[in-house]
């Protein structure tokens, strides 16, 4: 049985998602972050050097990184109900979609993630207002307008289908559900009705009910 290592509010969430939608039984294995640093816990690293979360082992084969994981299951058990065909139009988006979920829209989100928390703790007290000051320049001239740029491109997108890679609901909606979630919790799905509507379908699909059931929806990130 594939054996999930889940770290709560985190990418893993998706991989929970997956297996319901594959119908694969799989087991649970559940970690809390630090309440002061929102880290993942040392525990992690006696499964995975890196110690971070999705995580999983199959057959004593630890298998990581969220996009790894995904393709990694699909080859083991989906028959074409997650994947568009081969050489289609609809399979090139949904590559372009599974990779860009961590190679483009991650890094500036969780970038604004830091920095919002540098007038905080753990930070010492003494040079919170450096920080604050910090965060709020690096933000304004940075990270918001790429936000910005990521938010309306997957909007235009979701305005031409359905799903990001076409008509069908594919693997790569679960991969790109992370990000949009991550933009929606802080408050940033303001004049976007189509990742709106995206949100609002995944969360009504019952593989993605059974997997927040077991696993937490994710919260504020």
């Amino acid at each position: 049985m594939i054996q999930v290592h889940h770290l709560e509010n985190s990418r893993s969430q998706r991989i929970l998602w997956l297996l319901e939608e594959l119908g694969v039984e799989y087991s649970l294995v559940e970690y809390r972050r630090d309440p002061k640093t929102m880290l993942a816990p040392p525990a992690l690293e006696q499964v995975h050097p890196l110690g971070k979360s999705p995580l999983i082992v199959d057959d004593e084969r630890v298998v990581a990184e969220s996009g790894a994981i995904i393709e990694y299951l699909l080859e083991r058990f989906d028959h074409g109900t997650l994947m568009p065909p081969a050489g289609s139009e609809e399979r090139l988006r949904y590559r372009f979609w599974l990779h860009h979920a961590e190679g483009s829209a991650m890094p500036p989100l969780v970038m604004r993630l830091v920095f919002s928390r540098l007038d905080k703790p753990p930070v010492p007290g003494v040079i919170r207002p450096i920080g604050k000051l910090l965060a709020k320049g690096v933000m304004k001239q940075f990270l918001d307008p790429q936000i910005r740029q990521l938010k309306a491109f997957w909007e235009s997108e979701l305005a031409r289908s359905s799903w990001f890679a076409g008509e069908r609901f594919s693997a790569a909606d679960i991969q790109m559900s992370f990000p949009i979630l991550a933009l929606q919790g802080r408050g940033g799905l303001d004049g976007a009705p189509h990742l709106a509507e995206f949100i609002d379908r995944i969360r009504q699909r019952p593989a993605y009910q059974r997997a927040t059931a077991r696993g937490g929806e994710l919260g504020d990130l």
